[in-house]
């Protein structure tokens, strides 16, 4: 009998999108530790900047012809993808980054109850307010997260939500060759504001090498994990499990950079993955998967 055997061919893809959460929030708690060398601008172009180069040998999106309104979709997907990028690595100058990730995953929660009808709903809305309210500096005290860092991360937010609704206006393309010159225009975006930053510095090779090993870590191999997982997890699973990406990034977070959470934020992030999950799975799935 050839092949992987039965059991554990049907559990792969989902170790396939344990390993890309889990690869996903060490690559970001590595880049974090470049920022005292390039920045957090420097930092994201090397991330969307190696990704892109990396997806444009791999797709050869420059063989396709697209209409002009398809280029003008991919572009204004590929921005907003450069500008959330950007945002979510500015948050984490300042906040932890199991904290930033919660706070992002609002975005596509509120995208995905927008339209909210049933009430469970109202339920999932509850929990993802009480575990944003607590993680708003709305009190000062030695536990309160920086205002800036928090505007940030809610500004990536509202950017991956944009990202969602953009990026299903392609869905009609080929879903590589878009992401590939999507993630080129970010790069186009945020390069140059990664040199006015970081500038001759970013070209040092030592620290070129650590850019290019974030780039792969961050998007090269979550990706590519991912494109396995989609095959073999119905959408839905693929959601609830992706909902788990804030704990993970806490804990990440914790041993490789340190950051110690308080229990009110653990909770907070408990409150915001709750609610994540709960929506998918109490959601239609015609209108679910919130998530890129």
């Amino acid at each position: 009998m050839s092949g992987q055997p039965a059991p554990l061919k049907s559990l792969t893809p989902y170790a396939a999108l344990f390993v890309a959460i889990v690869t996903l929030c060490v690559g970001t708690s590595f880049a974090k530790q470049l920022f005292p060398l390039v920045g957090a601008q420097g930092t994201t172009a090397y991330r969307v900047g190696f990704s892109a180069l990396i997806l444009l040998a791999l797709w050869r999106p420059w063989r396709y012809p697209l209409s002009r309104a398809d280029l003008t979709a991919v572009a204004l997907y590929g921005a907003v993808m450069g500008l959330m990028n950007l945002c979510f690595y500015m948050s984490l100058r300042t906040i932890p980054l199991g904290l930033a990730i919660a706070i992002e995953f609002t975005g596509p929660l509120a995208l995905a109850l927008i339209h909210s009808r049933k009430l469970i709903h109202f339920v999932w809305i509850g929990l993802a307010a009480l575990g944003l309210l607590l993680l708003l500096p709305l009190k000062p005290g030695a536990g309160a997260l920086d205002p800036v860092g928090v505007g940030f991360a809610a500004t990536a937010a509202v950017l991956w939500a944009l990202y969602i609704v953009l990026g299903k206006r392609t869905g009609h393309m080929h879903a590589g060759r878009t992401v590939a010159l999507g993630m080129s225009t970010a790069a186009l975006i945020v390069a140059p504001i990664g040199l006015a930053t970081a500038g001759a510095e970013l070209f040092h090779p030592r620290v070129l090498m650590l850019g290019l090993v974030v780039a792969v870590l961050s998007s090269a191999i979550p990706y590519s994990l991912e494109m396995v997982a989609l095959k073999g997890i119905p959408k839905r699973s693929f959601g609830v499990m992706l909902s788990a990406e804030p704990a993970v990034g806490a804990l990440a977070g914790l041993l490789m950079l340190g950051e110690r959470l308080a229990p009110l934020q653990w909770l907070a992030i408990g409150c915001i993955i709750a609610a994540s999950a709960g929506t998918i799975l109490t959601t239609e799935s015609r209108i679910e998967d919130p998530l890129p």
